[in-house]
């Protein structure tokens, strides 16, 4: 095929910088053998180069998808190889091209002017043409192929900036930059127009998002499942009263990287009731009905075709439910309330749930995702199958990763779709559901260890209600097969920690087991009692003979149906509900119950769930409980974000390769002293330090000193991650300077910026207290001339995935805290680890196996250990805690006013006394707060050495190389889903 030229004929700008190069008109693209064709009809362009050296010129080639696409997907569906690796790479004309075609002719924005706005657009625009390509590809390739897919549900997915992930991934970094220079603009400020998605939070979105870009990368056939949330959590604002929240409004401008697939929708019900057919059979109708309609969104793998999807779900409702008679009427609110009501499942993240409103919207949420999904994932697997479909196959087909608790409707739920709607048995669909769903454990805590009040979901979710319940009762006849039934007392507890129902009386199955087994126990004990008899005291033949009576004339009946009524009272009377108490629904049992596979985050994490949280389980099912340790994305978190250290990697350790093998990086430990080396890493480190100290003088206005230690703890606000003891250890930081002359502050103490980011749930008030505090002293000690660039305190707002890209890799110290035995993981650890950045931190979550990679020197440990947070709070309950003079030192020196007006004793007064509900200290910042501080003075020590800290900063990143999300997904891949790669040709 002979190239296409482009013509002379060009498109006027409003750019001045488009003066110097020539776009094709409307029909200005022709071809050396004289056809033409019209750019307005190829709405979709395959940029392709000739294979050439590297050091020749690359000619231009575009080619109308229509016809060609086709051709180019065939091949690589049966395998075969059509085109080198190069075959989709644009150059930077054709990008340039592409670019200003979609600032032309794809409607997001009026034609006049074409400013960064505008470019992103196009820019993400012209990026996506190339995913939808590979994507394309990757979506036939799995379906023709048939092989097992793994499914990723998740309420979160905290993804981030898109563009310069996506085409870093494509290896076409370089060639956009020079495309945009081109057009009159800089790639970085065109990127940085980019809204980060609101689809999560914290660490639970950001490791889903990472597991995505790695299974991608390493071509496994996997796809992820979550919701399109309108508004987010919300945007925070640090003002004089501390948080405020306002909406997200990242789709306000529309989201490029979206495709709405309108033909792809399923139904969802709730309430109504359940009908039974005279078969046995189920029906649940009536109710409330909405339907999920499809959003999908392209995952590039690095250096590979694989493009995988996340499809999210928006809910609505069909047109006739809009009430126009009413409308007309005058009656607005009533004639569009069942579409506000379907549409606002998915307006917010985590809706506040201490309402009964807001609880029936979070199980609506959750409900929406499952069903949704699993209805998605069944025809999927239908179609695939064609006319073979055998649904024993099903979980040889797929496997569903529970992302937490959030999505264990997919358990009930995959049962009532086998049972309802294709037929199955009970046993047939209980079967598949054991062996196709798997659950990952995020928390110890027993607040996220999810409950549904019984009446709620009753009433909502009425048929799954009925199949939990029998999920309960298969429960419960496992725990008697496996202890028996004559220790009622072990019973008892193990049906108190294990059932799925809490505070439910026990199924008749079961009742009529134990009345059964307690007869027979009577019996054996009467036998028994009757063979040591002594022979004289046998009946004579007289006796006997007058026993040989009339059965009716014996009271024995009446007798044995009474002792059977007795037996059975005593049993019920055991296993008493208190009526005083609520029915519950635990979802975390549900998802152990249900579950083939059960996994921690953390070696750490998943004893605890092994020996504490679901220690019971594990002792029916061993075989069930994994660890599966977080790992972090090395492309986002250090390929991508932090350049100027990675080409410094590149370097010394000899090649690209540590980016997608990460194991590679410990190859910089033999450098760890080399001079050159810690030059170059200073270096980098300090650009990214410059980089820092302009976002805090934008974002905060407060201009910060690149030459002290960039101190970071940035994560969700939450007491057991313990900010407040971070901020406290300040406070006794200023306290101190201001006690000294200069001199003596000079000499004692490191400068420091102490940098905080992170949101307080809305609802979560004494997390608000801490944010408004640590903002209080910002203000105060920031301002104190005395003090000056020896201490600054600055809390970064709305704290998201591109705030973290600028801070991670300018920190020098990041604070990891939590108490001991509560943090699961933590994903950030490894980020700054990555980064080269020095850890804090407790022996809690991944801190553990970061310590061990990493080096104990390299790593500033302090605080209780987890096995003894328990004694230590027994201890404080006991009144056996006496708190270090320091403590009360600051405690006093907060209450004295230095820090404004506000009224703090309700967040110190949290600290004190030894029981009460939200009193008692019950994370131990006192307890670990001499311990923290006198850790901090060695940090100040190790960085005057900074030969030493750049060591140390070396060794960090090379010890990091564990934590790649690559080697949790390939652990998953292997021992939990039973998926191998599918590599697009």
């Amino acid at each position: 095929m002979a190239p296409f030229r482009l013509s002379s004929s060009s498109i006027n700008s409003n750019n001045p910088h488009l003066s110097k190069f020539n776009f094709p008109s409307t029909a200005a693209i022709t071809s050396d053998s004289g056809f033409r064709t019209n750019w307005t009809t190829t709405r979709l362009l395959l940029f392709r180069t000739t294979s050439v050296p590297s050091s020749t010129r690359r000619k231009l080639w575009i080619s109308n998808v229509a016809k060609d696409q086709q051709k180019e997907l065939k091949d690589p569906v049966n395998g075969g190889v059509v085109d080198d690796s190069d075959s989709f790479l644009p150059d930077s004309a054709s990008i340039a091209a592409s670019i200003k075609y979609h600032s032309e002719f794809t409607p997001s924005f009026s034609p006049e002017g074409f400013g960064l706005s505008k470019a992103y657009y196009a820019t993400a625009e012209s990026v996506r043409d190339m995913l939808i390509i590979n994507w394309n590809a990757t979506y036939e390739y799995y379906e023709r192929m048939n092989v097992k897919q793994a499914y990723y549900l998740s309420m979160e997915f905290l993804q981030g900036r898109a563009l310069l992930n996506a085409i870093g991934n494509l290896e076409l970094s370089g060639n956009y930059g020079d495309a945009l220079r081109v057009l009159g603009f800089n790639l970085e400020e065109v990127a940085r127009q980019e809204s980060d998605a609101a689809l999560g939070n914290g660490g639970l979105g950001r490791l889903a998002s990472c597991f995505l870009d790695s299974l991608a990368t390493l071509n496994y056939p996997a796809w992820g499942y979550g919701l399109r949330y309108k508004y987010g959590l919300f945007k925070q604002l640090i003002t004089k009263n501390g948080q405020e929240e306002v909406a997200e409004n990242w789709l306000e401008m529309g989201n490029p990287w979206e495709i709405a697939r309108n033909d792809i929708s399923y139904p969802v019900k709730f309430y109504g009731e359940v009908i039974s057919g005279a078969d046995g059979s189920k029906q649940w109708v009536g109710g409330e009905n909405i339907t999920a309609v499809a959003y999908d969104v392209p995952i590039p793998g690095y250096k590979t075709k694989t493009t995988i999807n996340l499809r999210l779900w928006s809910t609505k409702v069909a047109p006739e439910e809009f009430d126009l008679s009413s409308f007309n009427v005058g009656n607005h609110a009533d004639a569009y309330a069942a579409i506000k009501k379907a549409e606002k499942i998915c307006y917010v993240l985590y809706p506040g749930d201490d309402s009964l409103e807001g609880k029936t919207l979070r199980l609506k949420q959750q409900y929406t995702l499952c069903s949704a999904s699993l209805q998605d994932i069944v025809a999927r697997f239908e179609r695939r199958s064609g006319e073979a479909l055998d649904w024993e196959s099903f979980p040889e087909k797929v496997a569903v990763q529970m992302n937490d608790t959030h999505p264990t409707l997919c358990i009930p739920e995959l049962i009532r779709i086998l049972m309802d709607v294709k037929a199955l048995t009970w046993k047939e669909a209980w079967d598949i559901t054991s062996r196709t769903v798997a659950y990952t454990n995020h928390t110890v805590l027993p607040e996220a260890l999810e409950k549904w009040g019984f009446p709620l979901m009753q009433e909502l979710l009425p048929r799954h209600v009925q199949i939990i319940e029998m999920i309960d009762e298969e429960l419960i006849h496992s725990i008697v097969a496996k202890y028996g039934t004559k220790d009622h007392e072990l019973l008892q507890q193990k049906l108190k920690e294990m059932r799925v129902l809490e505070n439910f009386e026990l199924p008749d199955s079961v009742m009529e087991l134990l009345v059964n087994s307690a007869e027979s126990a009577v019996a054996v004990d009467a036998i028994e009692e009757a063979e040591i008899l002594d022979e004289e005291s046998l009946p004579s033949k007289e006796e006997e003979e007058a026993e040989i009576l009339d059965e009716e004339s014996l009271p024995g009946k009446e007798e044995e149906e009474s002792e059977d009524k007795s037996i059975a009272k005593k049993i019920d009377v055991s296993f008493k509900v208190d009526p005083k108490q609520p029915k519950m629904i635990r979802m975390a049992n549900l998802s152990v119950v249900g579950g083939y596979s059960v996994n921690g985050v953390a070696e750490i994490h998943s004893e605890i769930v092994r020996t504490e949280v679901f220690s019971d389980f594990y002792e029916l099912w061993p075989e069930k409980f994994q660890n599966k340790t977080n790992g972090v994305t090395p492309r986002r978190w250090i390929r991508f974000c932090n350049p100027d250290l990675s080409k410094i990697i590149t370097k010394w350790t000899g090649t690209e390769h540590w980016v997608t093998d990460t194991e590679k990086l410990a190859i910089l430990r033999k450098f760890a002293d080399n001079e050159d080396l810690q030059s170059m890493w200073k270096e980098a480190k300090r650009i990214n330090k410059l980089k820092v100290v302009s976002f805090l003088k934008e974002k905060t206005g407060y201009l910060v000193s690149p030459d002290a230690m960039f101190d970071v703890q940035v994560k969700r606000i939450h007491e057991y991650k313990r900010q407040l003891l971070n901020i406290l250890g300040i406070v006794y930081r200023y306290k101190q300077m201001k006690e000294m002359t200069l001199e003596e502050r000079e000499a004692k103490f490191v400068p420091r910026v102490c940098i905080f980011g992170g949101k307080a749930f809305a609802t979560y008030v004494q997390a608000k207290r801490i944010v408004k505090f640590i903002a209080d002293v910002g203000a105060t000690v920031n301002n104190d001339p005395d003090i000056g660039d020896l201490l600054k305190v600055v809390f970064v707002p709305d704290y998201n995935v591109s705030v973290a890209e600028v801070l991670i890799p300018g920190s020098d110290l990041s604070q990891h805290i939590s108490t001991a035995g509560m943090e699961a993981s933590g994903t950030s650890n490894m980020k700054f680890a990555m980064n080269g950045c020095v850890l804090i931190g407790t022996l809690d979550g991944a801190n553990v196996e970061i310590r061990e990679e990493v080096g104990e020197d390299n790593f500033f440990l302090f605080g209780a250990r987890a096995h003894e947070i328990a004694n230590l709070r027994k201890e404080r309950a006991q009144g056996k805690f006496v708190p270090d003079p320091r403590f009360e030192e600051v405690k006093a020196f907060v209450r004295s006013g230095v820090f404004g007006s506000n009224n703090y004793e309700e967040l110190i007064g949290s600290l004190e006394g030894n029981e009460g509900y939200g009193r008692a200290d019950y994370f131990l910042v006192g307890k670990d707060f001499p311990s923290y501080i006198e850790c901090q003075d060695r940090v100040d020590e190790a960085y005057r050495d900074q030969k030493r800290w750049t060591k140390m900063s070396i060794l960090n990143t090379a010890g990091s190389y564990k934590f790649s999300s690559d080697r949790t997904i390939h652990e998953y891949a292997k021992d939990i889903w039973k998926i191998s790669p599918l590599l697009i040709s």
